[in-house]
């Protein structure tokens, strides 16, 4: 499901009901995956700390999670870039370790009640995912060195 939504009409209160925190397949086959899905998942991370802010006035791990969480995909789209192979592998593991940490910090954020598991299962998952994905993507550039 592609985000359409903007700030003016995003529901408030749950964020189960609302958009921003939904998974959103990117579209293109051609596309580079871990890019659509970084850069997608890098959207949903700024929306879900602004509506950490606004909704739960909680701002230093709203902050924590918005950092870490748009790392990932700015690490990514900066290895497509390396200079060499060591440069590409440097920068797909810095994004695996800022997916890591993302994880961390959405975990943190339910244990601590500021909002529910379930408020943050998509935003999880697809960290997960991309994680996996980044992992695969190391371990496979190093082994071809």
């Amino acid at each position: 499901m592609e985000n359409q939504s903007n700030s003016k009409d995003s529901p408030k209160g749950n964020p189960k009901d609302n958009p921003i925190v939904q998974s959103s397949s990117r579209g293109n086959p051609k596309d580079n995956p871990i890019v659509d899905k970084s850069f997608g998942f890098a959207v949903r991370i700024v929306k879900f700390s602004k509506w950490l802010r606004q909704e739960h006035k909680e701002y230093e791990l709203a902050s924590q999670v918005l950092r870490s969480g748009t790392s990932i995909g700015a690490n990514i789209a900066e290895a497509q870039y390396a200079q060499s192979k060591p440069d590409f592998i440097s920068k797909m593991h810095i994004a695996l370790k800022e997916a890591s940490e993302t994880t961390y910090w959405l975990r943190l954020i339910a244990a601590a009640q500021i909002v529910s598991s379930e408020d943050v299962k998509s935003l999880q998952n697809d960290a997960s995912e991309i994680t996996k994905i980044l992992a695969s993507i190391v371990k496979t550039s190093k082994e071809s060195m």
